[in-house]
Protein backbone atom coordinates (compact mmCIF):
# COMPACT_ATOMS: atom_id res chain seq x y z
CA UNK A 1 0.00 0.00 0.00
CA UNK A 2 2.89 2.15 1.00
CA UNK A 3 4.41 1.40 -2.49
CA UNK A 4 1.09 2.44 -4.48
CA UNK A 5 0.57 5.95 -2.47
CA UNK A 6 4.30 6.74 -3.12
CA UNK A 7 4.39 5.98 -6.97
CA UNK A 8 1.11 8.07 -7.13
CA UNK A 9 2.99 10.96 -4.84
CA UNK A 10 5.07 10.62 -7.54
CA UNK A 11 3.22 10.41 -10.49
CA UNK A 12 1.54 13.44 -9.39
CA UNK A 13 4.64 15.83 -8.89
CA UNK A 14 5.94 14.75 -12.60
CA UNK A 15 2.95 15.73 -13.81
CA UNK A 16 3.73 18.91 -12.32
CA UNK A 17 7.03 19.36 -13.41
CA UNK A 18 6.73 18.13 -17.05
CA UNK A 19 2.87 20.12 -18.04
CA UNK A 20 1.33 17.71 -20.85
CA UNK A 21 1.33 20.80 -22.84
CA UNK A 22 4.20 19.93 -24.17
CA UNK A 23 3.20 16.63 -25.59
CA UNK A 24 0.11 17.19 -26.86
CA UNK A 25 -0.71 21.06 -28.44
CA UNK A 26 -4.22 21.16 -28.40
CA UNK A 27 -3.29 21.48 -24.25
CA UNK A 28 -0.39 23.75 -24.35
CA UNK A 29 -0.92 26.54 -22.40
CA UNK A 30 -2.13 29.60 -24.57
CA UNK A 31 -2.12 32.88 -22.38
CA UNK A 32 -3.72 35.48 -23.43
CA UNK A 33 -2.66 36.76 -27.11
CA UNK A 34 -4.10 40.34 -28.18
CA UNK A 35 -7.04 40.86 -28.81
CA UNK A 36 -8.29 41.61 -32.24
CA UNK A 37 -11.84 42.63 -33.58
CA UNK A 38 -13.76 42.96 -30.33
CA UNK A 39 -17.68 42.77 -30.60
CA UNK A 40 -19.37 46.40 -29.72
CA UNK A 41 -22.19 45.49 -27.51
CA UNK A 42 -25.27 47.16 -28.51
CA UNK A 43 -25.71 48.36 -24.35
CA UNK A 44 -23.41 48.02 -20.87
CA UNK A 45 -25.52 45.77 -19.65
CA UNK A 46 -25.38 43.54 -22.24
CA UNK A 47 -21.54 43.62 -21.91
CA UNK A 48 -21.29 43.12 -18.65
CA UNK A 49 -23.21 39.95 -18.83
CA UNK A 50 -21.33 38.50 -21.75
CA UNK A 51 -18.16 39.32 -19.76
CA UNK A 52 -19.36 38.01 -16.35
CA UNK A 53 -20.56 34.52 -17.60
CA UNK A 54 -18.74 34.01 -20.91
CA UNK A 55 -15.05 35.95 -22.01
CA UNK A 56 -13.00 33.19 -19.52
CA UNK A 57 -13.45 30.76 -22.84
CA UNK A 58 -14.84 32.88 -25.48
CA UNK A 59 -12.29 35.69 -25.78
CA UNK A 60 -8.47 36.96 -25.07
CA UNK A 61 -9.42 38.18 -21.77
CA UNK A 62 -9.30 34.56 -19.45
CA UNK A 63 -9.02 34.92 -16.47
CA UNK A 64 -6.61 32.17 -15.47
CA UNK A 65 -7.53 30.69 -11.94
CA UNK A 66 -4.99 29.30 -9.55
CA UNK A 67 -6.41 25.86 -10.39
CA UNK A 68 -5.41 26.29 -14.33
CA UNK A 69 -1.27 25.44 -13.30
CA UNK A 70 -1.97 22.45 -11.06
CA UNK A 71 -2.46 18.94 -13.73
CA UNK A 72 -4.73 17.06 -14.01
CA UNK A 73 -7.28 19.87 -13.60
CA UNK A 74 -4.99 22.21 -16.15
CA UNK A 75 -5.52 19.92 -19.16
CA UNK A 76 -9.23 20.10 -18.76
CA UNK A 77 -9.08 23.82 -18.17
CA UNK A 78 -7.17 24.32 -21.33
CA UNK A 79 -9.23 21.84 -23.30
CA UNK A 80 -12.09 23.58 -22.87
CA UNK A 81 -10.51 26.83 -23.00
CA UNK A 82 -8.72 26.72 -26.11
CA UNK A 83 -12.56 24.84 -27.76
CA UNK A 84 -14.54 27.93 -26.14
CA UNK A 85 -11.99 30.27 -28.19
CA UNK A 86 -12.16 28.13 -31.24
CA UNK A 87 -15.89 27.94 -30.92
CA UNK A 88 -16.76 31.89 -30.60
CA UNK A 89 -14.24 34.28 -29.31
CA UNK A 90 -15.74 37.78 -28.58
CA UNK A 91 -11.93 39.03 -28.98
CA UNK A 92 -11.63 38.27 -32.71
CA UNK A 93 -14.93 38.43 -34.00
CA UNK A 94 -14.70 38.17 -37.94
CA UNK A 95 -17.83 39.69 -39.23
CA UNK A 96 -18.89 36.28 -41.20
CA UNK A 97 -18.70 34.07 -37.77
CA UNK A 98 -21.72 37.17 -36.58
CA UNK A 99 -24.59 35.70 -38.74
CA UNK A 100 -25.87 32.76 -37.40
CA UNK A 101 -24.33 33.94 -33.72
CA UNK A 102 -27.12 35.35 -32.22
CA UNK A 103 -29.34 32.36 -32.61
CA UNK A 104 -26.43 30.08 -31.59
CA UNK A 105 -26.32 32.54 -28.35
CA UNK A 106 -29.74 31.80 -27.78
CA UNK A 107 -30.05 28.20 -27.99
CA UNK A 108 -27.34 27.25 -25.73
CA UNK A 109 -27.87 29.94 -23.18
CA UNK A 110 -31.83 28.96 -23.31
CA UNK A 111 -31.46 25.31 -23.44
CA UNK A 112 -28.86 25.77 -20.53
CA UNK A 113 -25.84 24.27 -22.04
CA UNK A 114 -23.68 27.66 -21.55
CA UNK A 115 -22.44 28.66 -19.19
CA UNK A 116 -20.95 24.53 -18.80
CA UNK A 117 -22.09 23.34 -15.64
CA UNK A 118 -18.56 22.68 -14.48
CA UNK A 119 -17.56 26.09 -15.10
CA UNK A 120 -20.35 26.99 -12.75
CA UNK A 121 -19.25 24.87 -9.80
CA UNK A 122 -16.24 27.67 -9.40
CA UNK A 123 -17.45 30.69 -10.81
CA UNK A 124 -20.92 30.83 -9.21
CA UNK A 125 -20.64 34.76 -10.84
CA UNK A 126 -21.21 33.32 -13.80
CA UNK A 127 -24.79 31.88 -13.16
CA UNK A 128 -27.42 33.83 -14.80
CA UNK A 129 -30.62 34.57 -13.39
CA UNK A 130 -33.42 34.20 -15.67
CA UNK A 131 -33.67 37.95 -16.28
CA UNK A 132 -30.27 37.84 -17.27
CA UNK A 133 -30.42 35.24 -19.85
CA UNK A 134 -33.52 37.04 -21.53
CA UNK A 135 -31.24 39.98 -21.38
CA UNK A 136 -28.11 38.29 -22.84
CA UNK A 137 -30.33 36.69 -25.56
CA UNK A 138 -31.98 40.05 -26.72
CA UNK A 139 -28.80 42.35 -26.85
CA UNK A 140 -26.94 39.19 -28.47
CA UNK A 141 -29.59 39.45 -31.03
CA UNK A 142 -29.26 43.53 -31.69
CA UNK A 143 -25.46 43.19 -31.34
CA UNK A 144 -25.70 40.76 -34.11
CA UNK A 145 -28.17 42.26 -35.94
CA UNK A 146 -30.68 39.28 -36.55
CA UNK A 147 -33.66 39.88 -38.30
CA UNK A 148 -35.11 37.12 -38.13
CA UNK A 149 -34.79 36.64 -34.04
CA UNK A 150 -37.59 37.75 -31.90
CA UNK A 151 -36.56 40.01 -29.33
CA UNK A 152 -37.46 38.27 -26.59
CA UNK A 153 -36.43 40.91 -23.52
CA UNK A 154 -38.45 43.27 -25.41
CA UNK A 155 -41.67 40.84 -25.49
CA UNK A 156 -42.53 41.23 -21.98
CA UNK A 157 -42.50 44.95 -21.99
Amino acid sequence: MVVIVGIAVVGFIVLQVLPVGNWIPRLRYPGNPPAGQAVQWDSAETESIVRRACYDCHSHETEWPWYSSIAPVSWLVFYDINGGRAEVNFSDMQPDEAEDLAEDIEDVISDGEMPLPIYLLMHSDARLTDAEKQTLIGGAARTFGATDHEDRSDADD
